[in-house]
């Protein structure tokens, strides 16, 4: 793509960064939005923000010309005609591994440029060092020290999409149903999806199933439908072997099902609709990170700075050396060519290893002689308002709670259920199916304990309860906090307690991340791409949209960032009639240009007196004769609709995770044959912070909460908002004091870290 002039995209220099150039091998459902995070400023004349566009804007190609020495000198002579010093790429291993051999031969190619004097030695000078940052697109998230490569997220939607309506047919006739999802050399996408959606078998090239899979898989498959299940479900990679290297086929598998069981099966390969389609939330706000990274990368460079390629650890953005990320890439695919798979497993990050080991922890159920046994009783609530993924975390718990051995009951309507009674014990075929379903299957109701702690204290002591898995949002923490203050008179409640974050607000202490959220953000970002297509046919109008979140401004900003907005008013950052009338001129100045719509997103409880209806009024009079106003109050839609992939599979890790420290806490404070945990550490919330997942005492968060406002003191997401306005036009500066360090990825994984 380099080695032809007509194909480089490019910018002359703009302020201290000279002139930069991108490029992509292959389509990927977010490049756009890439593109748009750090063109915006170094191209800003050439790229049109195409946040709800797929593919590539620029287009992209597979260069064989790239591939000889030839292509690359030409592919220097260009990027040296055109001033160009930087590389962002974008792309898989094959694109930065070429990038990188570009770069190592730079210095020999512009040599050779001179002595065919199509270049000067001045040009050749003034161009010595070629600094290189590669991005990861890829849906097949397949590029080793990222938890996520750009594009994975939605392709899991198109497959968890087609997953969620092939199930209704399925159930309805009683069907099994074989999906085949891409995948050649990486199963992340099929065991992903096989999580998202409780999918009875998964078949991946990294771990290829035992010698007589066959019949186990039969045997698991008439084992669900005698519990009384109506469907089945198994996904397939495109790259599926057995442990000999036989490829596994879908419609084998499908054979296999009909000559063994005689059940109705079908076949749906998904193919290319994978690449294709929106992106989703995640891939926006991933890219737009990213983006940022790698052009503070490119800003740091200097002629010895190794190529890096920009990752995502956890909630955090790292820097790695490229050529580091491809070997250990390359030793995967090595590893299964030589049938070492835990091993190949294991070099897929921790992350992969993590996805694995808790499907397998849910999908299989092992029959009562090979359970552990324990005499510990364990509930299960939801408390607050319900959020997509409440559902997923709940069969997760139940499930895995069953294989360490303890008898699970599930609590009906969050605490005011608990003291009315309302509990029942809950079995591994109970939660079937749960996963993909929105809202809160056992009820959920906003009510504190603190009113009733003496009957939720006899509750505990007349089903023996020995310890608390609370899935919820603020009033969940809250009321974590009231049951333990209560434990100096009630010995009932001296029990280990864990809370899991679930809120579409996202405004829980000690957590980046909540169940919900990423759901809520989807249905933002859907909406806005809707209503900005509605106004396709009218010029010049904006769009002033209300969304949820109480105090806390997640939703609008992060939203208002995936969906290209021009502003989002919140209460964390005050605002006043001066900021007001500073957009309205800003977006008399939009309208001038060729993009005449606009964007303005309002957090619900930003302020008193500056309503959604006031602000309406206000730009529609300001703007007269330049552009007309409309506004949508979201409401709860937001809360509403399946689960997100990132949700389902959030959900699921992080309750799985919750019950096995359970488990181990349960162990811990047995002693003379009862339970009894009254330590900080044995009431706790299990969170996301940066790069790991963390337990931290609920007492020691006070500190961090502003209670009346119910937020955190501090969130991380308020960093982005200087990147919404860069985006939007704004003159405005960006903090780098929280950019990434280059790091190595053997010292990454030495960490004991617990990805999401």
């Amino acid at each position: 793509i380099l080695s032809k002039p007509g194909n480089t995209f490019f910018s002359r220099r703009t302020g201290s960064f000279s002139s930069v150039i991108f490029f992509f091998s292959s389509l990927v459902c977010l490049c756009n939005h890439a593109i748009s995070n750090y063109i915006i400023n170094a191209l800003n004349n050439y790229v049109k923000c195409g946040y709800g566009k797929g593919g590539t804007v620029i287009g992209s190609a597979r260069c064989k010309d790239f591939r000889t020495h030839e292509g690359r000198l030409d592919a220097a002579l260009n990027l040296v005609q055109r001033g160009i010093t930087n590389l962002c790429v974008i792309g898989g291993d094959g694109s930065l591994t070429g990038a990188n051999l570009f770069r190592e031969e730079w210095s020999g190619l512009l040599d050779e440029l001179v002595q065919s004097g199509q270049i000067s030695e001045e040009a050749a000078q003034t161009h010595s060092a070629l600094h290189i940052v590669g991005m990861v697109g890829s849906i097949d998230n397949d590029f080793c020290g990222t938890d996520m490569t750009i594009g994975t997220d939605s392709a899991l939607h198109r497959i968890i999409e087609v997953v969620d309506a092939i199930m209704t047919t399925a159930q309805s006739h009683q069907r099994t149903f074989v999906l085949e999802v891409m995948g050649r050399h990486c199963g992340y996408l099929a065991l992903v999806s096989a999580l998202a959606c409780g999918a009875d078998w998964v078949l991946i090239p990294e771990m290829p199933p035992k010698d007589g899979w066959e019949e186990q898989m039969c045997h698991k498959l008439s084992e669900s439908r005698l519990r009384g299940s109506r469907l089945n479900i198994i996904i397939v990679a495109e790259g599926a072997t057995d442990r000999h290297g036989n490829p596994i086929s879908s419609n084998a598998v499908k054979d296999l099902v009909v000559r063994c069981l005689g059940f109705d099966t079908r076949v749906t390969i998904l193919g290319h609709v994978q690449r294709g389609g929106t992106p989703s939330a995640f891939d926006r706000i991933l890219a737009s990170r990213m983006g940022v990274e790698a052009v503070l990368a490119l800003l740091e460079a200097s002629p010895g700075t190794p190529a890096c390629v920009v990752s995502l650890c956890g909630n955090q953005a790292v820097r790695l050396p490229l050529m580091e990320c491809v070997q250990m890439t390359q030793e995967v695919q090595k590893a299964m060519d030589e049938k070492r798979f835990e091993e190949a497993v294991k070099l897929r990050g921790r992350s992969f290893e993590n996805n694995l080991n808790t499907y397998k922890l849910l999908s299989h159920r092992k029959i009562d002689t090979e359970l552990p046994h324990s005499s510990f009783n364990v509930a299960v609530l939801n408390v607050g308002a319900p959020a997509a993924g409440m559902n997923a975390a709940v069969r997760s718990a139940v499930r895995v709670g069953i294989t360490e051995g303890h008898t699970l009951f599930a609590v009906n309507d969050g605490f005011e259920g608990f003291y009315k009674g309302q509990i029942k014990e809950i079995n591994w075929g109970d939660v079937g199916g749960w996963t993909g379903q929105g809202g809160s299957l056992l009820g959920t109701k906003r009510t504190l304990p603190a009113k009733h702690i003496d009957k939720i204290a006899e509750q505990m002591k007349i089903h023996n309860i020995n310890a608390l898995l609370v899935i919820g949002g603020f009033e969940a923490y809250l009321g974590l906090l009231e049951l333990q203050a209560a434990r100096s008179k009630h010995a009932e409640l001296c029990v280990p307690m864990v809370m899991v974050p679930a809120t579409v607000s996202n405004n829980i202490p000690g957590s980046d991340l909540s169940i919900g959220a990423d759901t809520a953000l989807n249905a933002i970002t859907d909406t806005c791409d809707r209503i900005k297509q509605s106004a396709s046919g009218t010029k010049r109008r904006v769009f002033i949209i209300e969304t949820m979140g109480g105090y806390c401004g997640y939703l609008a900003t992060v939203g208002g960032l995936a969906a290209g907005a021009d502003a989002a008013y919140i209460y964390e950052e005050p605002f006043d009639i001066r900021d007001l009338q500073s957009n309205v001129e800003h977006l008399t100045e939009k309208m001038k240009t060729s993009i005449q719509r606009g964007l303005v997103l309002r957090n619900e409880n930003c302020s008193e007196n500056y309503t959604t209806d006031f602000i309406y009024q206000l730009y529609n009079e300001e703007g007269k004769g330049v552009f007309d106003c409309r506004k949508n109050v979201l409401g709860h839609m937001q809360q509403g609709g399946a689960p997100s992939p990132f949700d389902r599979n959030f959900g699921t890790k992080i309750a799985a995770k919750a019950m096995q420290w359970i488990s181990k806490k349960l162990k811990e404070f047995y002693r003379e044959g009862r339970v009894f945990a009254n330590s900080e550490d044995s009431a706790c919330l299990l969170g996301m912070r940066c790069r790991a997942l963390v337990f931290q005492p609920v007492i020691q968060l006070k500190d961090e909460t502003d209670f009346v406002h119910r937020i955190p003191k501090e969130q991380w997401w308020l960093r982005l908002r200087p990147l919404m306005k860069i985006l939007a036009k704004y003159k405005t500066s960006y903090d780098v004091s929280d950019s990434g360090q280059l790091e190595h990825i053997v010292r990454l994984r030495a960490k004991d870290i617990s990805a999401i």
